[in-house]
């Protein structure tokens, strides 16, 4: 029994994954109408028991369109010629969504405006002032 390895500590069995493989437009030439090269691979979110609640969280806020009602992602891969890159390939673009949810954002620190940022800004002001005052035609006395 295989398993999709997300990152270590979370891991999807194949038995969550559902495959149908489906007529890709594209390249194939003659064989493209015979031959059923892409993958539609499907796994129930909702459902789930491999994934932490914030990650599901996550992932159905992330997931848009692909998602369904019925909380099953949908995930269609029909780059490739062969059966086999289109499934490796709807595998990695898989764990590559759920990888993104479940890294936890990094918080952003508060920081200050540096006293000579500001005052470089300010000198900056004052030197187009004065050449712009200079340009202006003198006050007759």
């Amino acid at each position: 029994m295989g398993v999709l390895f997300i990152k270590p500590g979370l891991v999807i069995a194949d038995s969550e994954l559902s495959e149908r493989f489906i007529h890709a437009s594209g390249p194939g030439g003659q064989n493209v109408n015979k031959v059923a090269s892409a993958v539609q691979l499907s796994f129930d979110v909702l459902h789930s028991p491999s994934l932490p609640q914030a990650v599901r969280v996550a992932l159905m806020g992330l997931a848009g369109s692909r998602l369904s009602n019925a909380g099953v992602l949908v995930i269609t891969a029909r780059q490739h010629r062969e059966q086999e890159r289109n499934r490796a390939d709807a595998r990695a673009r898989l764990a590559e969504l759920i990888r993104k949810d479940a890294t936890p954002p990094k918080p952003r620190r508060p920081t200050k405006i540096p006293r000579a940022s500001k005052r470089q800004r300010l000198d900056g002001k004052k030197h187009r002032a004065r050449r712009k005052q200079d340009r202006a035609r003198p006050v007759p006395e």
